[in-house]
């Protein structure tokens, strides 16, 4: 399995835009690519501008692919202005 951990953080004006687009990607993701298999979009509770996202794909062409969809070009370039930070790191999975 392929992991990528997404941190986000959000300019306080676009918080409840960004999730609501968030949701749906997530959404997009799990209906649309076979090889996404899980993608957890996670809100922090004492800080509502901070984003964690766990995504799980079968492997690293997977998660290529799902780079390449138009719900994914769509999503990054409607939330690019919203966005203070987004820190990006990819996983291999051993076990769980």
């Amino acid at each position: 399995m392929y992991i990528v951990t997404v941190k986000f953080t959000i300019k306080p004006d676009n918080v409840d835009e960004f999730t609501k687009v968030m949701k749906r990607q997530a959404q997009n993701s799990l209906n649309k690519e076979d090889g996404c298999l899980q993608f957890d979009v996670c809100q922090d509770p004492s800080d509502s501008g901070s984003f964690f996202l766990y995504e799980v794909y079968v492997d690293s062409e997977a998660f290529e692919a799902h780079l390449q969809t138009a719900h994914f070009s769509e999503f990054d370039r409607t939330v690019k202005g919203w966005t203070e930070s987004k820190v990006a790191e990819k996983w291999n999975r051993l076990t769980s």
